[in-house]
């Protein structure tokens, strides 16, 4: 990619900040190839446009509302909204657009956004081209035909327009919550590259395709004509803590925020550098590499406290920049899509990420692109910038009412000190979680919690657990022992009994006390049940905490602190506590759980 891919914003990287991550990558990449002339081992790839290396890319969806796409009844997205979006677009030089579906949607004039955006780019001669988008949705093959076929009617109709075709997004990776196997995507790919003559590639999270996850890529790999990775380095802080040093305690705080920032696109260097060298390694060295989404939060909307703001956003803008500018490196991405274009309020948690507000105004990373009357305004200096700020003190909570996760307010409650985050336990997580609208508790709006059980079979873990914790502080619900309750909705049919339960102090202090109780399904213990109808369950915060034992590597020494609750919600299936073994009912099961509603109450 070359200087034009990017345009300075209104803010400038410290010179120091981007010496360390050109550095940083050379160091990388000093071993890796790519881009050679290697043949492949599946079909003879198609070249992609020059547009790709010579254009500013962006992920774009046109969706203003809190309404998801696909439901009833939908949001109706109109021409004159699509043009407004388009003509910012340029208006900035962004001149490549990633789309993410071919959806039919009779409320819309056309039939779907994806054929309304191409109308607009051809009927106002916009200098945009586009990466067409496939949806693939996970056992439901005649809606994946319905809009493989939908694609190459547009693939082929607006040939001039449309540079490229992906077929899935994230289906493939172990914590998908959309799962699709690598084979039966491979066949999907062969049906549409068989149909159109643009280069066809499958977009996923780049672990995937390092051949380092649970599934090969390669039958994937033998049918695209270009990888596209997705590489998160903000939330990999808060699904994988710990994959990369994001708190930079060690350096001074003046000079913290830059040092996050630094550590943040050296990472995302090091995903590409390990697809990179996957597909060297494995006779695929002659497919190009493209990131088909990173970004950075300008809003902490899932946990991210301490990093997301307008300005760490501007700070990895510019630091993908530099990258992207580089002529002194020996691989790097063939394009970079930055996610993306503007804010959508139906992503709930994961929502925070445009180059725009809702509203169409421009965040600091993209201000010197735009007249001031389009600012969102707020102070885009340097000095603004967030960093990590070790906790000093545990507030107490007087309320009769602590809300973990919920979408109706209630009078008087708490809420957590920081927002929520979800992980699941141990490295590769065993439980994946992401709020979902598909299903919610009765009387809770519309957002629940999935979680999706990845259990490890292995020493020194057996099963799987998922924790909603606080990322840099602690709570203190030492006034919840005595008479609270910890309560939650619940909907599964996962077999067998479960644990629930919190854990106070800090691993990294040798202080962390797990307090995980055992429930029954089977006797509708504190109401749980699990025939896949939403339940309410109520078990005495005293009844938990009389479980309470050192957490795994904690010495015994560590004791319950009910004044530094850190995580405040867990759910697990820890074998050997729920009785588990090998081919029993349950062991090894990834049935998904929904949970919604969870507080604590006295």
């Amino acid at each position: 990619m070359n200087s034009t891919a990017f345009r300075a914003s209104s803010l400038s990287l410290p010179a120091t900040l981007l010496a360390a991550l050109l550095l940083g990558l050379a160091g990388l990449l000093a071993s890796c190839g790519g881009g050679g002339t290697v043949p492949l081992p599946g079909v003879q790839a198609r070249a992609l446009d020059p547009s790709f290396s010579t254009r500013k890319a962006v992920a774009y969806s046109p969706y203003r509302t809190s309404v998801a796409p696909g439901t009833t009844p939908a949001e109706t997205v109109t021409t004159a909204e699509i043009t407004q979006d388009l003509n910012l677009l340029v208006q900035g030089g962004f001149g490549l657009i990633r789309l993410f579906d071919c959806q039919t949607n009779a409320s819309l004039p056309t039939g779907g956004s994806a054929e309304m955006i191409l109308q607009v780019i051809q009927a106002n001669s916009l200098n945009i081209k586009v990466q067409l988008g496939i949806y693939i949705q996970a056992g439901n093959d005649n809606y994946n035909q319905a809009q493989i076929a939908r694609a190459i009617q547009l693939a082929t109709t607006y040939s001039s327009i449309v540079l490229a075709v992906s077929v899935g997004n994230e289906n493939m990776v172990s914590w998908s919550f959309n799962p699709v196997d690598p084979g039966t995507m491979a066949g999907y790919i062969t049906k549409v590259r068989s149909s159109v003559t643009q280069p066809v590639t499958a977009d996923d999270n780049w672990l995937f395709f390092s051949g380092t996850d649970s599934k090969s890529p390669n039958p994937v790999l033998n049918q695209i004509d270009f990888v596209s990775i997705h590489t998160y380095p903000i939330i990999d802080t808060v699904t994988s803590p710990g994959s990369w040093n994001w708190q930079q305690t060690s350096v001074a705080a003046a000079q913290r925020a830059a040092a996050m920032m630094a550590a943040s696109i050296t990472w995302a260097q090091s995903n590409y550098t390990s697809v990179r060298s996957y597909l060297d390694s494995s006779g695929y060295k002659a497919l190009p590499i493209t990131i088909g989404e990173t970004g950075w939060k300008a809003v902490a909307t899932g946990g991210e406290t301490q990093r997301a703001s307008p300005i760490n956003q501007t700070m990895y803008y510019q630091g993908l920049a530099a990258w992207a500018s580089s002529t002194s490196l020996p691989s790097k991405p063939a394009a970079i899509f930055y996610f993306e274009a503007f804010d959508e309020p139906w992503k709930g948690s994961d929502d925070g990420w445009g180059l725009f507000n809702v509203n169409r105004q421009a965040r600091c990373v993209v201000q010197s692109l735009y007249p001031a009357n389009l600012f969102a305004g707020g102070d885009c200096t340097l000095a603004n910038a967030l960093y990590y700020i070790p906790a000093t003190g545990n507030p107490t909570i007087t309320a009769s009412r602590y809300t973990v996760f919920a979408d109706v307010a209630v009078a008087g409650e708490a809420k957590p000190t920081e927002a929520i985050a979800w992980t699941g336990f141990n490295s590769p997580a065993t439980a994946f979680a992401g709020s979902t609208n598909t299903t919610a508790a009765p009387a809770d709006g519309p957002n629940s919690e999935q979680i999706t059980p990845a259990p490890a079979n292995a020493s020194p873990m057996f099963g799987w657990g998922m924790i909603a914790y606080l990322p840099t502080t602690s709570d203190d619900l030492s006034n919840f022992v005595a008479t609270g309750t910890l309560n939650f909705s619940i909907k599964s049919t996962y077999p067998g009994k479960i644990q629930v339960g919190f854990l106070t102090g800090s691993t990294t202090a040798n202080t962390a006390v797990q307090a995980y109780i055992v429930i029954d399904p089977s006797t509708s213990q504190y109401g749980y049940v699990n025939d896949g109808n939403w339940h309410n369950v109520s078990i005495p915060v005293s009844a938990i905490a009389a479980q309470a034992t050192p957490a795994y590597g904690q010495p015994a020494s560590a004791k319950l602190n009910m004044a530094q609750v850190t995580q405040p919600f867990t759910i697990a299936d820890l074998y050997a506590s729920t009785g588990k073994t090998s081919g029993s009912a349950g062991y090894g099961s990834t049935t998904t759980f929904f949970v919604d509603n969870i507080y604590w109450a006295k």
